[in-house]
């Protein structure tokens, strides 16, 4: 049975993702997929105690014998791929914006659930979006959960980070290093989870389609925002009018977000020096390799045995 992680990221398309694979509990287990979210992963303990934070101190021991019986379970069930998908496995939007960084300790974190898998892990699956467009998501989420409007001084210093998803997509691979790390394109596939899904379980399945078109847990717009700060007491007018999405950066600002992340998709499209496997729908106009389906891939090389990825040098 191959263990899928699902580690998000935050404001990706998780929500919807998860809540398709729950809506298809039974038809997915009649294909030998099973699955795990939030509700059992943090609302019944499955991956608690895992982290030194919270209520209190780790405990990994435990949580590996937790674990171990959970995918012992599902084996012995005759599944033969179980999703487990919990975005907070990197951190948190709202630990991203109180230290204004992109998932700082994403690394630490992950080393130690890869210890508390005890090498189950055959695939960690994270969706990766332009970084104007994320931050945008993450301080309009934040803002509707309570936090103040960002300064200037915050937007410059979220614009000028340099930590963005390559430093993600590295560490996920030393953290797991004999796991397929596979990257879905959330401008791509975020609307689409039955395509994530065909990817995430290596394909050979019919993803069911119901659920397949909701969009959850979006980002309050302008409206949305103006009426939660008045409801607060706070001075919605510091918003700018109108209708739609906000937008808080400026054109400096968005122009280092997006630079900094087309050098990330360049290094991903040429191969992410063997760590990682880009999956975006095909485009005739870009390379790659298309499969059956229409879809191209990049990055991890295929070392010939047993249809696994192993990575180069």
């Amino acid at each position: 049975m191959d263990v899928i992680l699902h580690i998000g990221a935050h404001r990706t398309a998780s929500t919807t993702l998860q809540h398709y694979l729950r809506a298809n509990l039974h038809a997915l287990r009649d294909q030998g997929i099973g699955f795990v979210g939030p509700r059992r992963t943090r609302d019944d303990g499955l991956l608690s105690g895992i982290q030194p934070d919270g209520a209190g101190a780790a405990q990994p021991d435990q949580a590996r014998r937790r674990i171990a019986r959970r995918c012992g379970r599902a084996a012995k069930s005759g599944l033969r791929h179980l999703v487990i998908s919990d975005e907070n496995m990197l951190g948190s939007v709202r630990r991203n914006l109180r230290q204004r960084m992109f998932y700082r300790d994403a690394g630490a974190r992950l080393a130690r659930y890869a210890d508390a898998f005890d090498g189950r892990v055959a695939r960690v699956v994270l969706s990766l979006r332009g970084l104007d467009a994320y931050w945008t998501s993450a301080l309009a989420f934040g803002v509707g959960r309570g936090r103040p409007l960002p300064t200037p001084g915050d937007l410059d210093r979220l614009a000028q980070t340099r930590r963005s998803w390559r430093n993600l997509v590295e560490e996920t691979a030393a953290a797991f290093p004999d796991a397929e790390i596979q990257l879905h394109s959330h401008e791509d596939l975020a609307g689409r989870p039955e395509r994530r899904l065909w990817h995430m379980v290596g394909g050979g399945i019919e993803p069911p389609m119901n659920a397949a078109r909701l969009w959850l847990n979006r980002a309050p717009d302008l409206p949305e925002l103006r009426r939660l700060l008045a409801a607060r007491g706070e001075n919605a007018e510091t918003l700018p009018s109108g209708t739609g999405r906000w937008a808080p950066f400026d054109a400096a600002q968005l122009a280092a977000l997006r630079e900094t992340h087309a050098d990330d998709m360049f290094w991903l499209r040429a191969g992410a020096d063997g760590t990682a496997k880009l999956i975006e729908e095909a485009n005739p106009d870009q390379g790659g390799t298309n499969l059956p389906d229409g879809t191209k891939t990049r990055g991890q090389k295929d070392d010939g045995q047993d249809g696994r990825m192993a990575r180069a040098g």
